[in-house]
Formats: structure tokens, sequence, C-alpha cells
């Protein structure tokens, strides 16, 4: 019960910094989680559930107001979800026991989180111009390669399907609306971490009681979250953010 009641503050917590900066569920989750010294592989495996989950209402809103751009996610999917699943195959017929790939998934978890951190700092950076004069074939390809590096990163770190996946699409798809490039970055990212959550699952990397004390401390907290956020300048909350993410990634990247 000790434990149950760590497991609704932890998911609280990553709650209000989503409702605040509308960023950092799967880069703070995992962090956290290690924190509480869960095992690399149930935290990962955990969160990509807990990701799945509670951003699955996202997509059906955003499908509503015809905010996705399902041509780019499906094609997004088409490399990551084969990439997820070869990926999860390769931890289970490579690797003995959890235990002999915990640092595979701290080191990529740190680096994602460094990658984020950069992103969410300077994600007013414009795109380069040179892309949007891809020919659509050649564009279709370049989103399939970063569906499939999506898909062998969030895999093994649960980051990046967020943050990542949304400056890739601003990156290559730089005419699409801002709302247009959340929707179809959500609509990616939840059948995304579906799979590999599924797959972890599969592995035995999942906390069925860990991911239901998440889920009931996040949900309302995303709320209060939403409601504070509105009251506070978004910019220094996501810095704030951003540095915290830097500094938990220097220090997963060379565990």
């Amino acid at each position: 019960m000790h434990d149950f009641l760590f497991y609704i503050i932890s998911g609280a917590l990553v709650g209000v910094a989503v409702g605040l900066t509308g960023v950092g569920g799967g880069s703070l989750m995992t962090p956290i989680l290690l924190l509480l010294n869960i095992p690399a592989n149930i935290a990962v495996g955990t969160d990509l559930l807990y990701a799945a989950g509670t951003k699955a209402v996202g997509v059906h809103l955003h499908h509503k107001k015809k905010n996705v751009h399902w041509p780019v996610a499906l094609t997004m999917l088409a490399g990551s979800l084969p990439a997820s699943g070869i990926t999860i195959i390769a931890l289970q017929y490579f690797f003995i026991e959890p235990q002999t790939y915990q640092s595979i998934l701290t080191s990529t978890l740190g680096i994602m989180l460094l990658v984020t951190g950069l992103l969410i700092l300077f994600k007013k950076a414009k795109p380069k111009k040179e892309l949007t004069t891809s020919q659509p074939q050649a564009l279709k390809i370049k989103t399939l390669l970063m569906g499939v590096l999506l898909g062998v990163l969030v895999t093994l770190s649960s980051v990046g399907a967020g943050v990542c996946g949304t400056a890739i699409l601003f990156s290559l798809y730089p005419r699409l609306k801002g709302i247009e490039i959340v929707g179809t970055d959500i609509a990616h990212a939840v059948p995304l971490t579906l799979i590999a959550g599924l797959g972890h699952l599969y592995l035995g990397n999942v906390d069925l009681t860990l991911l239901g004390g998440l889920i009931i401390g996040s949900v309302p907290a995303m709320l209060l979250g939403t409601h504070l956020g509105a009251k506070l300048p978004d910019v220094w909350m996501r810095k704030f953010l951003a540095i915290i993410l830097l500094g938990m990634g220097i220090r997963y990247s060379f565990l």
C-alpha cells in the first residue's frame, strides 16, 4: 500500500508537468520510476503502456477536429511499428534476462533525455527550408526512416514519441499547421507506444499495479496542471522542464 501511494504521487507529479507545459510525460515518468528504484526494464515497459493509455483520448479528439494528417502518420507507423517489434525480438533472443540489457535501456534513456531537453529549449528554431522542396517519394522515404529510428529508440527508452516526433514532423512538413503537427504526432505515438508496451508486457517488463497507480494519479493532476498552466508563463515552465531533462539525461547517459 505504501508503494502504491508513491506510484499515485509519481503519476500526479508527471500529470501536473504535462498539464503545465504540454510535454514531459514519457521524458519524466521513466526517470522518476528509476529514482524510486524501479528496474529500468519495468520502468520503460510500464511507462510505454501508460503513455498509450493517457494519449489515446487525444487521438480521438484530434481526429474529430481533423487535425491528424493520416497519410503522414501511417507512413511513420509503417517504419516504427516493425522496428519496435524487431527491437523487442532482439531483446528477447540476444539477452538471457532483463538484467543483462539494463545498461542499454538506461544509456538510451539518457541520450533521449538529452535530445528531448535540447529540443524543448530550441523548439522555435526554423525548419530547414531545403526539405520543403523534397519530392513526394523522397519525403515519404525520409518519413519512413524517421519512423524506424523512433521505433527503436522509443522501445528502448520510452522517450521520444512526443517531443522528438514533433520535431521531426516540423522539419519534414513545415507547411503543416502547428495543431496538425501535434495531432499527427499523437496519432503516431499511441500505436507505437501501445505495440512497444505490449512487447515489453510479453517480456515481463510491465508492472500492472504500478501502471494503475500512475494512471490514477496522473489524470486529475493533468487537469490541475492545465488549469495552473493558463496562469503561468509557458516559456519559463518549458525551460525549467528542459533543464531537469538535461540534468537527468547527463546522469543516465554515464551510468
